[in-house]
């Protein structure tokens, strides 16, 4: 498969991974979490989506498109290692939409067992994540991906 049918599978995979998380948190209270803001597509595509819900962005260096810039207090700078254990939210978070992938195996793996790690004390009971790497937390259900997206191409869990 070529570079572009990959990314364009990928693309495809998380649009309809989080049209899918939209409707399953509908009426349910909480904030969104997006670690990893890259150019801003997804973060833009929640915020479009869900635009009453606050939506908190874990970034190492903003270099998003100027329009999907969070504002400053939803926005925590700086390495995940360091910003996620110190994230202090309002309310606990109700979906998780993790976009870190690097292109480096064992630097995904670390970076997914950081956040599967320190992730759990700022979820809400029944939590969606949507995760372009296997986050490996026993606790974390595994959900099967939406019509359309092939297993393994996105990972889909439910918090306790």
């Amino acid at each position: 498969m070529s570079r572009l049918d990959s990314v364009i599978r990928r693309l495809q995979a998380q649009r309809a991974c989080i049209d899918w998380a939209v409707g399953e948190i509908a009426g349910r209270p909480g904030p969104v979490l997006e670690l990893g803001l890259g150019n801003g597509r997804t973060y833009d595509h929640l915020r479009e989506h869900l635009p009453d819900r606050a939506i908190y962005v874990f970034e190492r260096e903003v270099r998003a498109h100027p329009a999907s810039i969070p504002p400053a207090d939803h926005l925590f700078l700086g390495d995940l290692a360091d910003t996620l254990p110190a994230a202090d939210l309002p309310a606990p978070a109700v979906l998780v939409h993790s976009d870190i992938g690097t292109g480096e195996a064992a630097s995904n793996r670390t970076l997914a067992a950081l956040i599967a790690r320190h992730l759990p004390r700022l979820l809400a009971p029944g939590a969606l994540l949507l995760c372009d790497q296997a986050m490996a937390n026993p606790a974390w259900q595994r959900l099967a991906e939406p019509d359309g997206v092939a297993r393994d191409r996105y990972f889909l869990y439910r918090a306790p």
